[in-house]
């Protein structure tokens, strides 16, 4: 009896453990209203092969496929100059919609999948953007702030960008 308790206490801390190794799938999301048309924010936001909008981006290169078609691979170099290589997953104009994912990077994340959509909103448009992935080599506050940061600094530089014009 005694082997069979510690048995199942082993099994319980381990079925525990598990998870945590594991890492839980983290989602940040983000959004901005910009006071202009969907059309022409789509228009700045698109281009797979370029992140121009971006303040922190310095340059961005299409390494395979074509821009705007699933499986287009692009180096992203920061001003920093760290280097994400991105690939996307889905792009639809019909739906002001891409779907990109990161192959790799200096972010503390993985399996990171990302959603850029511009939606109509009252008085223009609505950017979302969001992601799903897992922490790692650093905590889920950490990469989530990451995150967050990248999307709120282009989010607001796109705004800025566009509502000047």
């Amino acid at each position: 009896m005694k082997n069979k308790a510690s048995l199942f206490v082993a099994i319980l801390a381990l079925s525990a453990a598990l998870p945590a190794a594991a890492g839980n799938t983290l989602k940040v999301q983000e959004h901005m209203d910009i006071a202009v048309p969907p059309a022409k924010v789509w228009d700045t936001v698109r281009d797979f092969g370029s992140l121009a909008w971006h303040p922190a981006v310095a340059t961005t290169t299409l390494d395979k496929g074509e821009k705007d078609k699933r499986g287009a691979v692009r180096t992203v170099t920061t001003k920093d100059g760290a280097k994400l290589v991105e690939e996307l997953l889905n792009h639809r104009d019909s739906e002001r919609m891409l779907k990109y994912r990161i192959i790799d990077s200096p972010l503390p994340v993985s399996g990171y999948v990302s959603t850029l959509k511009v939606k109509a909103a009252k008085g223009g448009s609505r950017v979302e953007w969001s992601s799903t992935f897992k922490a790692k080599g650093a905590d889920s506050a950490t990469a989530k702030n990451a995150v967050r940061g990248i999307y709120t600094s282009g989010l607001g530089a796109l705004k800025q960008q566009l509502e000047a014009k």
